[in-house]
């Protein structure tokens, strides 16, 4: 599954994706989120107050409870800013 990272976040991470491989018991998009927290430091650092990120599970937003199930690509949405 190919996590996909945007704006500042990806700037951040100082990397536009990574290519991971979930356990078993991650099932939801937060478990997702935990999980990759939880094995990165900068990551999980960045991701403090996750209220304020969005995700899209294959291209579509999704609440964080979405399942996982057979999806290809997650991304992970900060908020923006634009002008």
């Amino acid at each position: 599954m190919k996590i996909l990272y945007f704006a500042w976040l990806r700037e951040r991470l100082n990397r536009a994706s990574d290519e991971v491989s979930p356990p078993a018991e991650v099932v939801t998009l937060n478990d997702l989120i935990a999980w990759l927290r939880a094995n990165d430091e900068v990551l999980d650092h960045a991701m403090q107050n996750t209220k304020i990120f969005k995700l899209a599970r294959d291209a579509k937003i999704a609440a964080w409870d979405t399942p996982i199930g057979d999806a290809k690509e997650i991304a992970i949405l900060p908020p923006m800013t634009g002008g």
